[in-house]
């Protein structure tokens, strides 16, 4: 049986020591998160030539994840993405959060998951699963939740993500990963070469906030359009309402997956020839083109500016708890929540 290896990854403001785990499969692939904010912190990836390229951005020690500003790497929880006016209602009782984005709620913020120690729960094989404690009113959500998040190394090059909880009250829960991916390697500059697929006819309509409008958009004849493979920047600064508004790519697609686990992405580096695709059983995936990231002092010294990653972050829609026509993040007292997502490197 093959052994996690566990490391020593600096300590945070407080004193308290933090470790990395790594995982490694028989190709020599490898992935290495840690337990501060269950973080994805690199992730080793054999390109054409045979070559590892570390495809995240990421950080050298837990430091530089307790400074972070642009959740790289994140377990985002309870609630990824957008709640409109920051504020809604379950059985007929209103809740409301932190306003920490335009007067809406990003993220769960500001007491975000990714900025919490995780308890290594189970700690394995190709396996780490990690365990966070949120309690009732935690980030303004009802209900206690034990979330566990797992994060397993296969010999098939997949890293697979496993999130699964069971609330004691009727609350949201729509967790994901927010890594951002540069398939030439963390280091290499932008993205705009990558090739990209999307399985995905609609994607939401969102106003200029990035809360969805509840109409969804067919992608026939617009840049939203990655049913046929092309480049990511093709039109990624074309004049189209929903690129003005989000400076590039910064939406959510309508997967066609019905709620069943599979391929609903691909992703190839044009000089590494790295192809990742992404499977999930989530309705919706969030495109992200880093178009807000710059400066960032990352790994390696190398400091990562806009436009040099691509986050796929797999969801329920943005502000699917206002919206009745969206699929809904609510989970029922003692309801299982169990959703996976994949990243396989073919």
């Amino acid at each position: 049986m093959k052994k996690i290896k566990v490391s020593e990854f600096g300590s945070l403001k407080s004193g308290q020591k933090v470790r990395l785990f790594t995982m490694q499969n028989d190709v020599g692939m490898s992935v290495s998160v840690t337990e501060y904010g269950a973080n994805l912190v690199s992730l080793n990836v054999q390109d054409k030539n045979g070559d590892f390229r570390d495809v995240v951005l990421g950080y050298d020690d837990a430091a530089g994840y307790e400074e972070d500003g642009a959740s790289i790497g994140a377990t985002v929880g309870r609630n990824a993405n957008r709640i409109g006016g920051a504020a809604f209602t379950i059985n007929g009782r209103k809740y409301e959060l932190e306003k920490n984005d335009n007067g809406n709620n990003l993220h769960s913020g500001p007491d975000v998951y990714n900025k919490r120690m995780w308890e290594a729960e189970t700690v394995e094989d190709m396996r780490v699963t990690f365990l966070l404690h949120s309690a009732d009113g935690d980030q303004g959500y009802p209900g206690n939740l034990d979330m566990r998040v797992t994060y397993e190394m296969t010999e098939e090059n997949e890293l697979r993500i496993t999130y699964d909880g069971m609330p004691d009250q009727d609350t949201v829960i729509n967790m994901t990963n927010h890594s951002y991916f540069n398939l030439n390697g963390h280091n290499s500059g932008n993205i705009l070469g990558h090739q990209v697929t999307l399985h995905a006819d609609y994607f939401t309509r969102a106003d200029k906030e990035s809360i969805p409008t509840g109409e969804f958009v067919d992608v026939t004849g617009t840049p939203m359009d990655f049913r046929n493979t092309h480049a990511i920047g093709d039109e990624i600064d074309a004049d189209y309402e929903a690129i003005r508004f989000g400076g590039g790519y910064d939406h959510n697609w309508v997967l066609k997956n019905n709620g069943k686990f599979d391929k609903v992405a691909q992703a190839e580096g044009e000089t590494s020839g790295i192809v990742m695709e992404v499977w999930t059983d989530l309705p919706g995936m969030q495109m992200y083109t880093a178009n807000f990231l710059g400066g960032e002092k990352g790994k390696e010294g190398t400091v990562y500016d806009r436009r040099e990653a691509v986050c796929f972050e797999t969801q329920y829609f943005p502000d699917a708890v206002n919206k009745e026509n969206f699929v809904s993040p609510v989970c029922r007292a003692g309801e299982r929540y169990h959703t996976v997502t994949a990243y396989k490197f073919v």
